[in-house]
């Protein structure tokens, strides 16, 4: 709590904490921050009451597993589709907990439980989960599957992160989440002036 209440001291942007124990979301939020990012999706009712209790803002992201397993051959029948109805369901029992939907953001959750290609059809299919009526979040930023995208696994992580950027935007993502945010800034700034 002491590093949240010290960085909004100084910072006029909203925090966000990144995490899906209730608990820890709660003294987060009396702390300062603004938004929640919960992996598990809130799949935890009691997680869902922190946040239409508070009115901060939540990241409902998918993850198959757990995380010290879930990069152990993640299998889908259809990853779009089985991701989108986690989103909605998600989403719709969130709201029925007393969560604003108009707080309420997706995230299919890039890298967690899932192949490189199952990372792939996700980027490409956005428009299918920004059906689902919500703000979708992109999360690819140097994450290893942008390497293996490359047939000969040649791109740096800042060239691979960017184009991922550049791929989500043009699909609808509403928000990037980046570690280059400098760079990621002036790229996307490039990009909209050059295709308005």
């Amino acid at each position: 709590g002491f590093v949240i209440e010290a960085v909004t001291r100084k910072v006029d942007v909203p925090i966000a904490v990144d995490t899906y124990k209730p608990e820890v979301a709660r003294k987060a939020i009396r702390a300062g921050a603004m938004i929640v990012n919960d992996v598990h999706g809130l799949r935890d009712p009691e997680m869902a009451k922190v946040i239409a209790n508070s009115r901060a803002g939540a990241i409902i992201m998918h993850m198959k597993g757990e995380p010290a397993t879930m990069q152990e051959n993640p299998h889908y029948d259809d990853v779009v589709a089985e991701v989108k109805a986690f989103l909605a369901t998600q989403l719709e029992s969130a709201i029925a907990s007393g969560v604003d939907s108009e707080e309420l953001v997706l995230d299919p959750g890039l890298g967690f439980g899932k192949t490189p290609a199952h990372n792939t059809a996700l980027l490409r299919s956005l428009t299918e989960l920004r059906s689902i009526g919500r703000p979708v979040l992109v999360g690819a930023s140097r994450k290893s599957f942008l390497a293996r995208v490359h047939p000969k696994g040649e791109t740096r992580r800042l060239e691979a992160s960017l184009a991922a950027v550049a791929g989500a935007i043009a699909r609808g993502a509403n928000i990037v989440r980046v570690h280059d945010v400098m760079e990621t800034v002036r790229f996307v700034r490039m990009l909209e002036s050059l295709l308005r």
